[in-house]
């Protein structure tokens, strides 16, 4: 089936004025932020913006396709993306400023952004998502203990900074981490910027806690959410919702639908199916009953445990796991048998729990299907 790669084809010739910005353009920008722009968008202003075309050109210069396509994480696929959106009429000329890649071991923060404008006049701000990095990683799960990550609180100081002071519309998007950075921005923005934005894009990201959104500040912006999963997320259905999404169907399956690339596309949009696949309702009410039996202090504590032996093993990216698996797996034991014997009991409290709600779903959901079949 077709996807945005496809949608370049079909859609590329027409400028945002023939058509305008549309939901598949979204997700576009959302994957363009993961190609590394080190060096090339260096510019905090729109004055010295460079435009999509000449950033791509400078990209493929310093890098080869050879070593972009040995790398092992799903948004490999991004540098790609931005060659064929510069070969578009309707991409080519975007403006590209104010690139930040912040990458912190100490604060246990992985960000990066950008800015693009497009020749309509509106800015979308791009949230990059988890990289190939563990401390990206490491940023997720500290989600689920901390009211507020580093790299949050770096997002609404940023769409601040570069837009604050402006009055040209904004979108505001990302994919996974990048999708709940954008919506964190959103909601902790000053009220006038947040009149000036358009629509505010989470593509499978992750939720957040309970009390952020039945808060004042997030219901004010949630008229303008449009969070879009696929039909097995996983990572999207983490922590709390209370916008409405919408499902789009997927070339791939488990895990492999987080990646943007497998999104089908019909024309200007993606094509959509009903719900969300029973294997990811099954595992979000696991996850939610697991994480809800554990306080604040013990999430945090499973966190350290696992990333703690991670980093005992050296392993600093999902390359290094993926490149020396047994090895990777022989040292992750090494380093747990090394633990405090109060992080040992925890993290096996943690594995009984949450083997404990897995079979209550389980059992639960067969249940219903039986009741269903009986009726």
């Amino acid at each position: 089936m077709a996807n945005m790669m496809d949608y370049l084809d079909w859609r590329g010739d027409l400028t945002f004025t023939a058509s305008g910005f549309n939901e598949v353009d979204n997700l576009l920008f959302a994957e363009l932020v993961y190609t590394s722009f080190d060096g090339i968008v260096t510019g905090q202003s729109e004055a010295e913006a460079v435009t999509l075309a000449e950033a791509s050109a400078a990209f493929w210069e310093q890098n080869s396709r050879e070593e972009i396509l040995a790398r092992v994480s799903m948004t490999k696929a991004a540098p790609f993306v931005l060659e064929k959106m510069a070969k578009t009429e309707r991409f080519r000329d975007v403006k590209l400023w104010g690139y930040v890649n912040d990458i912190s071991e100490e604060e246990q923060s992985q960000f990066a952004v950008m800015c693009a404008g497009l020749p309509d006049g509106s800015i979308y701000v791009s949230f990059r998502g988890t990289d190939n990095t563990i401390t990206g990683w490491r940023e997720d799960f500290n989600m689920g203990y901390l009211s507020e990550t580093p790299g949050q609180l770096k997002a609404a100081a940023y769409v601040e900074q570069m837009l604050g002071d402006g009055s040209c519309p904004v979108r505001i998007g990302g994919h996974s981490k990048g999708g709940n950075l954008a919506v964190y921005a959103a909601v902790h923005c000053s009220s006038g910027l947040q009149d000036r934005i358009l629509a505010v894009y989470s593509n499978d990201g992750p939720g957040f806690r309970r009390d952020i959104v039945e808060g004042a500040a997030y219901q004010r912006v949630l008229p303008k959410i449009h969070t879009i999963l696929p039909e097995s997320s996983i990572v999207g259905m983490l922590l709390e919702h209370q916008e409405a999404y919408e499902v789009v169907r997927s070339s791939n399956s488990g895990i492999q639908q987080h990646d943007a690339m497998s999104w089908e596309v019909l024309g200007t949009s993606f094509v959509y199916v009903r719900e969300v696949a029973a294997q990811s309702l099954m595992l979000d009410e696991t996850m939610k009953a697991w994480i809800y039996q554990l306080n604040g202090e013990e999430r945090e504590q499973i966190v350290d445990t696992v990333f703690g032996m991670l980093e005992a093993a050296d392993i600093k990216t999902v390359d290094d796991f993926y490149h020396s698996k047994w090895k990777a797996v022989q040292e992750l034991m090494k380093a747990k048998s090394h633990l405090p014997e109060k992080s040992q009991k925890v993290f096996a409290k943690a594995l009984k729990l949450l083997w404990s709600e897995g079979n209550k779903t389980v059992r639960k959901t067969v249940k219903q299907v039986v009741g269903e079949k009986r009726r």
